[in-house]
């Protein structure tokens, strides 16, 4: 038997936030190429890959994220790949919030049917 070892690619990343003023945490979706905020934060995902269930387990997420803090420039904060299973090797700097990767998922098309006939 010959398994094939790769990630495959999902739509929508689950993320979870930090507000460390707060202390709030938040976990929230973001879909592919969808620009979504979080706090001043603008969050870009520009892909989500899990591994099959039958291999080691991880989820990667590549994202860009832009400051738009208010009275000041926006500014790149963070862009690059996320581990879920090693959240600390490729981490967001920012004095303020946290972001890290929880899992990666399938756009439903059943919510995108609703509404129909």
């Amino acid at each position: 038997m010959n398994l094939k070892v790769h990630a495959e690619s999902y739509d929508i990343a689950v993320l979870r936030g930090l507000d460390k003023v707060t202390a709030r945490i938040s976990t929230f979706e973001a879909q592919k190429n969808k620009h979504i905020r979080f706090g001043t934060l603008r969050i870009l995902v520009r892909y989500c890959d899990k591994r099959p269930p039958e291999e080691t387990p991880e989820t990667s997420v590549f994202l860009e994220v832009i400051d738009l803090r208010t009275g000041g420039k926006p500014r790149r904060v963070f862009t690059g790949w996320m581990f879920a299973s090693s959240p600390a090797i490729s981490a967001l700097e920012h004095p303020t919030y946290d972001v890290w990767v929880i899992d990666c998922k399938i756009l439903s098309t059943s919510s995108e049917e609703t509404g129909g006939e």
